[in-house]
């Protein structure tokens, strides 16, 4: 790249007598000693730019792209309108991030408002920040929000994803915060136990609708037992099960969060995900990110604005309560854009085709011996089978065959899911393929 640097040697050196140092080496001074490389890179030389296209494309050719897929476990596969993309891919919408001069970025702000205007609708909450960076990102700054003085334990079931019990653990150990994890009974989050965890130190209760294995939570009873004891109840959704299932609002629910990327991203989206994050009234002021208001301009028109920006953005970084300060615009407006263009039918059409079919499947899946389903509560549409064979192999047989099989699980099990995507035919023929591969 150091053709394309306009900065010359001569100014580097200015730069550096400028700070007080004699060389880039001195930039580095306060970093351990064992964290500094100490000898050049291992790098091949300079290609041209054609040979690094073809040198990119090779790799490219090696990524499979499976036509038939029945893995979830966080990142799901739905049909995507092409008007989604044909909009979000505008060169107006396609730069968007942060409009930090919000009086010239009207179009952007009203997407931005747009969106949490839908979010609200769809998990039943009173206000939304304008997203951040995933959904376990969102939950992990939902346990921060409910923390204070008193109160800075949380308590996390663990049927949640565990890659979203990971980034929240992470999130716990950097602000020295304590989280416990509450016990598993069949496959749901044990109440029982809850109730003897809970004591006045404890902030907040995390739980996930659906959870991991995709049964569905009595949430509304788990809402109140957290709220009996003063502490703050979070649901991580799927929303897609949304449109199905009791809204965050209507289980009583203080912060509802979840990964965004079902509403209209590919599950290869460039890298970004989409995390959402909503609240009632009495926590509003405490949502990282951003939120964009609705006033009217000085002629009384209709305006849109950036509200409490009095937070992460403008204070002390050693006094913010989140250091979140951008949002994932982009995504933010694909699934505006989705949202808008499937209607509260179309979602709700997509999750009772999703919930179905993942029904159908389970009942021949579990006709097939040894492939009982694990846990007899009602599910969404993801599930968990036993798998009397070795799950590498069968996962290679479906392979084989062009199919993206369940998620093996550590225990030996596997998570199955459909959506909308998967027809009856490829249902059919994985359970064939899954019978045979019972017989090898």
């Amino acid at each position: 790249m150091g053709h394309y640097l306009s900065i010359t040697e001569e100014q580097r050196k200015e730069m550096l007598e400028a700070i007080g140092l004699d060389s880039l080496d001195g930039m580095y001074a306060g970093a351990p000693s064992d964290l500094v490389l100490k000898r050049e890179l291992d790098l091949p030389s300079g290609r041209s730019e054609l040979g690094v296209l073809r040198e990119m494309e090779a790799l490219a050719s090696k990524n499979r792209v499976f036509p038939t897929v029945f893995r979830g476990a966080g990142a799901y596969r739905h049909y995507i309108p092409a008007v989604v993309s044909s909009v979000s891919a505008k060169e107006t919408f396609l730069t968007s991030y942060t409009p930090y001069q919000s009086e010239i970025s009207q179009g952007i702000l009203q997407a931005i408002f747009e969106y949490q205007t839908m979010i609200c609708q769809l998990t039943g909450m009173d206000v939304s920040n304008a997203s951040v960076y995933d959904g376990a990102t969102a939950a992990a700054e939902a346990l921060t929000m409910c923390r204070d003085r008193k109160r800075a334990k949380a308590l996390v079931s663990s049927c949640a994803n565990p890659e979203v019990i990971k980034v929240m653990r992470t999130y716990c150990w950097a602000a020295n915060a304590e989280m416990l994890l509450i016990p598993e009974k069949d496959g749901l989050t044990d109440k029982e136990a809850l109730r003897a965890m809970l004591d006045g130190s404890v902030a907040c209760v995390y739980i996930a609708q659906p959870n991991f294995y995709g049964l569905i939570e009595d949430a509304p009873t788990i809402g109140q037992i957290a709220h009996e004891n003063g502490a703050r109840f979070i649901m991580g959704v799927n929303p897609i099960a949304a449109a199905l299932l009791k809204t965050p609002g209507e289980c009583g629910a203080d912060i509802a969060v979840g990964e965004g990327q079902p509403l209209g991203m590919p599950l290869s989206f460039g890298g970004p995900y989409l995390g959402f994050m909503a609240s009632t009234g009495a926590m509003m002021r405490k949502l990282p990110g951003r939120i964009v208001g609705e006033t009217s301009d000085s002629e009384g028109n209709r305006a849109f604005v950036l509200t409490l920006q009095a937070r992460e953005q403008h204070i002390r970084r050693e006094k913010a309560s989140s250091n979140i300060c951008s949002n994932e615009a982009l995504c933010a407006l694909t699934a505006a854009v989705y949202m808008a263009v499937m209607g509260p039918g179309g979602i709700r059409s997509a999750a009772q085709q999703c919930a179905s079919k993942a029904h159908y499947m389970a009942k021949l899946i579990s006709d097939i011996p040894g492939f009982g389903l694990r846990f007899s509560g009602e599910f969404f549409h993801e599930f968990v089978t036993e798998c009397p064979v070795d799950t590498g192999k069968l996962m290679a047989t479906l392979e084989e065959n062009g199919i993206l099989g369940g998620l093996p699980l550590p225990d030996g099990g596997i998570l199955w899911c459909t959506t909308e995507m998967n027809t009856k035919d490829e249902i059919d023929a994985l359970v064939r393929l899954v019978r045979e591969g019972k017989r090898v």
